[in-house]
Formats: C-alpha cells, structure tokens, sequence
C-alpha cells in the first residue's frame, strides 16, 4: 500500500507541468465517413454501401476502445505564450437616443394609427384637388380624372364617356382613392419615425417620385388604358402634393412611446401586484 501511494504522489510531482487530454483518435471521423457512404451507395451501388459499414463498424469499435474498460488520454506539456484577453470597451455601448435602454429596437417612439389616417385623408384631398385642376386645365372637364382612375373596370369607355358624370365610375374610384390614401397614410406614420433627417423631403418629395417611376413601369401590365391616357407630369405632382400634405399632418401630431422599458408581464397584459404602484390604503396616507 505504501509503495503504490509513492508511486501515484511521484506521478503527480512529476506531472505538475502537464495537461491531462483525451486521447486523439480518429475513430469519430471514420464512423462519419463510413455513414456517408452507406448513404452514397443508396444511389450509386451495393458495393459502396458495403465499404461504407465497414468503415462505420471499424469506427465505432474503434471510439468505444477509446472509452472502455477506462478512457484513454495523454498528458501534454503547454507550450507558448498565455496571452491575457482584455477589451478596450469596459461596459455596454448604450444607444444615445435612449440611453436607458441597454438595447433598443428603433425608433422608440411612434405616431399613433389616428395621425396615418388623418394624414391619408389630407393627402387624398390635396391629391383629388390637383386631379381636379387638371382636368379643368386639360379641358376634359372635373370628371376626367376621376372616372379614369375607375378606368380599368370600363375598358371600353370612350372619351366622352370618361369626362362626363357617372355613378359607377365616380362609386369605384372614390372607394380606390379612399383605401390607397388611408393605407399609404398609416404606412407614412409607420415610416416617418425612422427618417432621423428631413422627413418631409423623404417622404414628400423622393418617396412619391419613386413611387410614380415605379407605377410607369408596371401600370402597363396593370392597367393599360390608365397607363394610356394617364398625363405622368401631373400624377407626379399629385403624388407630392399626397407626400408633402400627409407628411406635415403625420409630423405634427405627438409621438407615442413604445413599451421597450416595461416589464414583459405588463406588456403581456398580465395583472398582478408589484408591478405598478398602488395607492396608500386609508389610514396610511399619514403614516
């Protein structure tokens, strides 16, 4: 007993520079590769698959020596430099524009869904105003525009037809006209929190012309007698009118914050004590 108690202090005296390992072994990658090919041989032939379970079998026999009766491992001298890992950031970079927020989700603030729906609808009056003066100015009479936004339910419908007043076509262009204006009214009051700079000339001016370039290219396919007869110069300018009107009555109204800060069991909707406070119970109010 004594001698083998010398032996194992005298191994661990002598091994105090040393790292105990597992063992390398490449019986993992051979089981990997024989698997593969068995798989391989599904599709090509028999004899694959064969070569491919020896391979896995000479794998697995091979890990398990690794492991039974005892693992199997080397101890290995450390060589090298031990560098120390440091990092120049001592705590978490906080965003500026919420710095009580470790990580925000931007922007913090949004315009409710009432602004969208007001700016849409100011938007949709500014832009059937500009309509209007063009066909005054067009000479094709107040009604042109309009029954040419319900042009493509009446491809048929004539000039004549289209600067005169009809219910069908008035009914059909004013429920168009009413839904794209409150949705792209709601989009601008989603979007303009995101804009840091200039929102106006953004969303007013740049967005309503790209908007336009990409109606040019598509209403074709969409609508060919719209695209036929539309005046590109005066639905640009209606466009912006749309922007520049929707933006400012967006813009002008109060921002919302978000419920980043708050615990997720409020934001939940969950209701429990501790959450919020509580006011002081009669005869405490003196306390």
């Amino acid at each position: 007993m004594e001698d083998h108690e010398d032996e194992t202090s005298t191994q661990t005296q002598g091994s105090g520079d040393t790292i105990e390992l597992p063992a390398p072994t490449a019986s993992p990658i051979v089981l990997a590769s024989g698997v593969a090919l068995m798989f391989a041989g599904l599709a090509t032939h028999d004899i694959v698959t064969g070569m491919g379970a020896l391979l896995a079998l000479a794998g697995v026999v091979g890990w398990f020596k690794q492991v039974l009766p005892h693992p199997a491992h080397e101890r290995v001298a450390p060589t090298g430099e031990v560098f120390a890992v440091t990092t120049s950031r001592p705590e978490i970079e906080r965003v500026s524009v919420a710095a009580n927020l470790v990580r925000a989700n931007l922007p913090i603030e949004f315009y409710p869904v009432s602004a969208g729906v007001m700016g849409g609808m100011a938007g949709g009056v500014a832009m059937a105003v500009l309509a209007i003066l063009y066909g005054v100015v067009s000479g094709h009479g107040i009604w042109y525009p309009i029954n040419l936004l319900a042009a493509g339910f009446f491809p048929s419908a004539s000039i004549a037809e289209l600067s005169s007043f009809h219910l069908g076509f008035f009914g059909i262009a004013l429920a168009i006209h009413t839904t794209t204006s409150l949705l792209v009214g709601v989009l601008y009051g989603a979007m303009l929190p995101m804009i840091p700079r200039r929102p106006i000339l953004l969303g007013g001016l740049i967005g309503p012309l790209l908007w336009t370039g990409l109606l040019h290219s598509s209403l074709e396919l969409i609508n060919p007698l719209l695209a036929a007869r539309i005046d590109w110069w005066w639905f640009a300018v209606s466009q912006v009118g749309f922007g520049v009107l929707a933006g400012l009555v967006v813009s002008r109204r109060q921002r919302v914050a978000t419920a980043q800060p708050l615990p997720f069991s409020m934001r939940a909707g969950i209701e429990a004590t501790g959450l919020v406070d509580e006011p002081p119970r009669k005869g405490q109010e003196h306390d």
